[in-house]
Formats: C-alpha cells, sequence, structure tokens
C-alpha cells in the first residue's frame, strides 16, 4: 500500500508539472490526412488555452561537406572508434544539449483587455546543440519565432547545469528547417563542448541510435531506438515543400525535442530530431530527423549570410497512374515519375516539359482536383511526360528527384533530365534555379488522394 501511495503521489507531481509547462512545440504529420502541423502544450498571455501554430549563396560540395565534417570532428571532441555506453554518451555530451525557450505571437488570437486588443503570445520550449565554441547553436527553424516582420530575435537557452543565456537567431532556412543561435552577453564562464558531427550517408536501417532533448520541457531526456529507414520525404506546409532526405528513426520523440540531437553509438551527430508521424500529438512510433549532411552543409552558409538556397525544378508530380500507363503502351511495373504540373518560368518550363493536360485551368487526377491557380505553366498533354532518370540515375518517385536534387545539386547547377514522352525518350537540360516560397507552392489543393490506402508520406505534392 505505501508503495502504490508512493506512486499515486508522484503521479500527480508529474501532472502538476506537465500542467504548467509552456508551450512545447514538435512538428506533427497525421496519418490520416498527411497535414504537417505544429503540436503545442500552451501557456497563453494573459488567457491559457490550446494553441496551434504553423511556424514551421550557393550549396558546397559533396567534396566540401566531407572536408566540414572533418573538421568539425577534430574541432569538438576526441576521435573514438569503439561505441560507447548509453551511461558513457549522456555523460559527454549532455552539457552540450539546450533548452530553447522563446516568445512567439499568434496573430490569429486577439485578447481584449480594458477594450484594447492585443496579439496573444506563447512561450515555446525546445532544444539545441553547441555547434562550437563560439556560442554557435543549432536547432529547428520551427523552434525560434519568426523575425521575418522585425519580430523578437532573441530567445533564452538553458544548459543542463541551470545556467541561462540569451540568444539571438542569426541564420535560418525554413526549407530544411534549420536554424542557428548566437549566445550573446558574458558567456565566458560557461564552458562550451561542441557535439562532433559524422557524415550521415553512412547510416543503415537497422543502427541504434540516441536522442536527447527537452521532452515536455523535462530538461536532458535520453531515449534509444533504431534507424527505421532512410531518405524519407517530410511534407512542410510552412514552405509547400518536402524536407529531403530525412532519417525515419523509432527513437522516442515528443513535444519539446526537436532541434536536439540524433546520435550515433559512438555519440556523434547523425541528426537533428524534428517531427513525428501523429493523430494525437504524443509519439506513436514513427520520428524524423532532418540528417547531419544537410546540418554541415547549410550552417556554415547561415552563419555566413543568414539564409541558405535551394536548387529548384519547378514541378509537381507522383506516380505514373494507370490510364497514362495503358494509353501509352507503357510495360508493366513501369518505372519514373509523372510530372503533374509545372510552374511557369520554372527551369522545368523553360526546358520545354509538359504537365498534365489542364481543362478549365485545372487538372483531374482520379476524379480529384489537383490545381487551380493561373500559374501554371502553358506545357501541358493529354499524356503528361514521366521523368526517368536524372543526370543518369534512374528514378522510380518523386522522392528520388527531390533527394537528389537537394543532396547533389546547387542553384545555378545544369542537370539533365530522361523523359519518356508518349513512348519516346527525350533529353531535356536545364539550369536549377532558387527555390521561393510562391503561391503554387502553398497552395492547399495541391494534395493528390493515392486511394484508400492510409498516407504515409504523400507523392503529391512535391516541388523539387
Amino acid at each position: 500500500m505505501p508503495n502504490r501511495r508512493f506512486l499515486h503521489e508522484r503521479l500527480y507531481t508529474l501532472l502538476i508539472l506537465l500542467s504548467i509547462f509552456p508551450i512545447i512545440s514538435l512538428m506533427i504529420l497525421s496519418p490520416l490526412s498527411s497535414d504537417l502541423t505544429y503540436a503545442t502544450i500552451a501557456q497563453k498571455e494573459p488567457l491559457q488555452k490550446d494553441y496551434n501554430f504553423v511556424a514551421l549563396s550557393t550549396s558546397p560540395s559533396t567534396l566540401q561537406v566531407n572536408q566540414t565534417i572533418k573538421q568539425h570532428i577534430s574541432n569538438s571532441t576526441e576521435s573514438l572508434t569503439l561505441p560507447l555506453s548509453l551511461t558513457d554518451i549522456f555523460k559527454r555530451i549532455k552539457n552540450s544539449v539546450v533548452q530553447i525557450t522563446s516568445t512567439i505571437s499568434n496573430p490569429n488570437e486577439i485578447i481584449i483587455i480594458n477594450g484594447k486588443r492585443l496579439s496573444g503570445n506563447s512561450t515555446a520550449l525546445g532544444s539545441g546543440f553547441i555547434y562550437d565554441r563560439s556560442g554557435h547553436i543549432v536547432t529547428n527553424n520551427h523552434v525560434v519565432p519568426d523575425t521575418s516582420n522585425n519580430g523578437n530575435k532573441v530567445v533564452d537557452v538553458a544548459f543542463t547545469d541551470g545556467n541561462t543565456y540569451q540568444a539571438k537567431v542569426i541564420g535560418r532556412d525554413p526549407f530544411s528547417d534549420i536554424a542557428v543561435l548566437q549566445l550573446i552577453g558574458n558567456f565566458s564562464d560557461e564552458r562550451l563542448v561542441p557535439l562532433s558531427i559524422t557524415n550521415s550517408s553512412n547510416l543503415q536501417v537497422g543502427q541504434q541510435v540516441i536522442a536527447i532533448g527537452n521532452p515536455f520541457g523535462l530538461s536532458g531526456s535520453m531515449t534509444t531506438g533504431i534507424i527505421s529507414q532512410m531518405a524519407r520525404l517530410l511534407p512542410n506546409p510552412d514552405t509547400g515543400y518536402s524536407i529531403a532526405n530525412t532519417i525515419q528513426t523509432s527513437a522516442v520523440i515528443n513535444p519539446g525535442n526537436p532541434g536536439g540531437p540524433l546520435l550515433n553509438m559512438l555519440g556523434r551527430v547523425i541528426g537533428m530530431n524534428t517531427a513525428i508521424i501523429s493523430d494525437t500529438g504524443t509519439y506513436s512510433g514513427v520520428g524524423f530527423a532532418i540528417p547531419s549532411n544537410d546540418i554541415v552543409r547549410a550552417v556554415p552558409i547561415l552563419l555566413q549570410n543568414g539564409s541558405y538556397s535551394h536548387p529548384w525544378l519547378g514541378i509537381t508530380g507522383g506516380k505514373i497512374l494507370s490510364q497514362v500507363s495503358n494509353n501509352t503502351g507503357l510495360p508493366k511495373n513501369y518505372k519514373g515519375v509523372m510530372i503533374a504540373t509545372i510552374q511557369a518560368g520554372s527551369p522545368a518550363d523553360k526546358a520545354g516539359l509538359r504537365g498534365l493536360n489542364q481543362s478549365g485551368n485545372q487538372n483531374i487526377i482520379n476524379g480529384n482536383a489537383l490545381v487551380n491557380r493561373s500559374t501554371s505553366s502553358s506545357h501541358i498533354a493529354e499524356i503528361p511526360d514521366i521523368i526517368i532518370a536524372i543526370d543518369g540515375h534512374p528514378v522510380r518517385q518523386i522522392d528520388d528527384v527531390i533527394n537528389y536534387l537537394d543532396g547533389h545539386k546547387s542553384v545555378g547547377d545544369s542537370v539533365e533530365l530522361k523523359v519518356n514522352r508518349e513512348g519516346r525518350i527525350l533529353n531535356f537540360t536545364t539550369i536549377l534555379a532558387a527555390r521561393q516560397i510562391t503561391p503554387f507552392s502553398l497552395n492547399q489543393n495541391n494534395s493528390l488522394d493515392q486511394g484508400p490506402q492510409p498516407p504515409v508520406l504523400p507523392q503529391i505534392p512535391d516541388l523539387p
């Protein structure tokens, strides 16, 4: 009986703690709708209620990325070759993972006090990790406040020892959900230990991994799991583009974990915890992390320029429809990406690629409206082009196109597309432009219902 009373008291204390935590955000992908949102636990100012918000230069070459990784490993911790115990890993890196607290304005909530209309504010909690000894911290873009309209660029950063400092947002890449902070003020007394970063292209399914962060504001929490799959596409409604090459993991990720590191058994960063698939707002077995190669590629540019440019082709596409396959006499199980739409003026448009036929400025696929906008290209056809290779690499699905462009190409690079056009194999070459957030990419009518099966990661829309 005493043990049961003790457990009840502990549970009651935990519930009280959880009830007073401020907003704790996590990117969540609903398995029912494939909508990407941010789950939050909220403390309003001055009102309290549930709060959901949508926050959300040229890339260096692969050789430069590898060189940066080697330099970062040599500048952070000693070289390790044998796996460590979970206890040793936590002791080594616990002081390098921080909790980030920021104030986020909610323009959609209007609070009236003494007849004055005020916008609501929320306090958001997330995680981050030390990037270098100069006080730079890496986290998710959706963890920090929006600074596009002269918003508050300062956040609070707390270490596991309780020390708290202020930091300002100095760079952000919403397309990859990466942001960089700089500690400000006097932090010379703090011993900054950067985490070492390793090459995420060497990861394998089944490899054991570790997630460390601040779930529900519980500082310095560790969970373990495995790599469930690689090169997943993660839809991001904040930009309208999918985040490429993400790591799917079974390590428990909950609100408050985003921005924290995903580690291998040497204690090196292989990714940054970002999102989960859930219809409840809490962990359900499927989590996602931004790969370390994306971090190493983007962060030096963010430190230098404050922003990062992604290569862009300007298409949406998906699996080859059965009617298209039948009309063109394609072999059974023919692989490729059927082009659904092409944005006017995009590199794909300039190359002369053709999307699906439009009728009344509206595409119809499987009886569902795909798009209704005036920004679509005039290059349309009854039978759309099917991309079967990019720079000589076979293409099976839209993931292959997006992951290749984001991982291997830069703005201004040329790209060669091998296309099946009504049975003829044609080659097109175009120059990749810089990706932009446009009404085309943010249009919410792009989504395609693939049928009754539960969508895990949608094939359309994806805008490489």
